[in-house]
């Protein structure tokens, strides 16, 4: 791997741990649920690219199934909040 590449990876991951501390700050002290579930989003998305990242780094496939699976799951949970959110009931 090229020093270049590293040096991007390596500030890459140092900025998507600084937007994760923030999204977990909202998700903490969102003063609406609204507010709660967008960072909630916004949280599993930053962290389905801290693995996409890592599968660069690594060079390993099992991050990018990873990475989908918990897109996945994130947004089924997007969609049961969004829908309890709005009637009261999630089935």
């Amino acid at each position: 791997m090229s020093p270049l590449l590293s040096i991007a990876i390596t500030t890459t991951l140092v900025l998507y741990a600084a937007a994760m501390a923030v999204g977990v700050m909202r998700l903490f002290r969102g003063p609406h649920a609204q507010d709660r579930v967008l960072a909630m989003d916004f949280v599993y998305v930053v962290g389905m690219l801290v693995l996409l990242v890592l599968a660069i780094r690594y060079d390993s496939e099992m991050y990018f199934e990873g990475a989908l699976v918990m897109v996945l799951f994130g947004f089924v949970g997007s969609v049961a909040m969004a829908k309890f959110l709005l009637r009261g009931e999630v089935i």
